[in-house]
This record gives C-alpha cells, sequence and structure tokens, in this order.
C-alpha cells in the first residue's frame, strides 16, 4: 500500500474512531444526556467569563439561531445559565453552572489522555512534526469548510 493510500485509511478510520470513542467518553456517570454537540458548546462557552451568543455562534461557526436551540437544551439539563449583563441589562449572557464546569473538566481530562497517549514514546523532533502535519490536515478543512459556507 503506497503512503496516499495509507494516509486516507488512517485519517477516516480516526475521524470515525475519535467522533465515536467521543459520544461514549461523554455519555458516562453524570453526563449520560450529553451529546458531542452538548459538550462542543460547553466547550465554546468554557468555565472562566460569561460570554454572549454571538461570540459563542461564531467560536462554532453556526448561527445564533441554532446555538440558541442547543443552549435551550443546556439550561433545562442545568449545564448553563443565562445571566444578564450588569454593563448593558439588554445584553443577555450565558455562562457554565457548576455541573458544567464539572463536565468542561471531565472532558478536558479526556482531551489530555488522548493527547498524552498520541505523544508518547515521540521525541521532541516528532512531535514537532506531528504538530505540523495536524496542523496542515486543520488548515485543509478550515479551507474546504470555508468555501462551503461561501457557496450556500
Amino acid at each position: 500500500m503506497d503512503i496516499t493510500s495509507t494516509l486516507n485509511e488512517v485519517l477516516v478510520k480516526l475521524f470515525r474512531d475519535i467522533n465515536t470513542i467521543e459520544e461514549k467518553a461523554i455519555k458516562t456517570g453524570e453526563y449520560k444526556e450529553l451529546t458531542v454537540n452538548d459538550m462542543h458548546v460547553i466547550e465554546a462557552i468554557d468555565k472562566h467569563e460569561p460570554k454572549n451568543m454571538t461570540t459563542v455562534a461564531k467560536s462554532l461557526s453556526v448561527t445564533t439561531g441554532t446555538l440558541t436551540i442547543s443552549v435551550n437544551g443546556l439550561v433545562k439539563k442545568g449545564y448553563v445559565e443565562r445571566i444578564r449583563s450588569e454593563e448593558d441589562r439588554r445584553v443577555v449572557l450565558i455562562s457554565l453552572t457548576e455541573k458544567g464546569r464539572r463536565a468542561f473538566a471531565q472532558h478536558q481530562r479526556f482531551h489530555q489522555e488522548m493527547i498524552d497517549a498520541v505523544v508518547e514514546g515521540l521525541s521532541i523532533e516528532e512531535q514537532v512534526i506531528l504538530e505540523q502535519a495536524l496542523r496542515n490536515v486543520n488548515q485543509f478543512f478550515r479551507t474546504i469548510g470555508k468555501k462551503v459556507q461561501d457557496s450556500q
């Protein structure tokens, strides 16, 4: 098998497996009702400062309307809360509840374990090469995603 076929096979399986395993990792214990999409919203909100809907929607590359649907579900599940801005009472901010921060922390631990496993046994030089290769893959998908978005 040549390198192109091998890389294609590895990348296709990797993306499929990451989605499946991430979903299973999320649906453990206390957080069984969360979806991968829910977790992506929780990650975008982050645990530090409340954010407005537009900022979170842009970081997820979704419309504010789409985000509102997700946030409504997360509010009902107790992971997110809406609060009024103290500077401008017309502005509604979203932030994680304590339950949301715990889910975020658990998911961050999963990501750290994944990263630790990926770099285990690699030299610093190999880690740098892997980082560049993954940046190239990421840039490819961002470019394709922008082209698709622009054509719609």
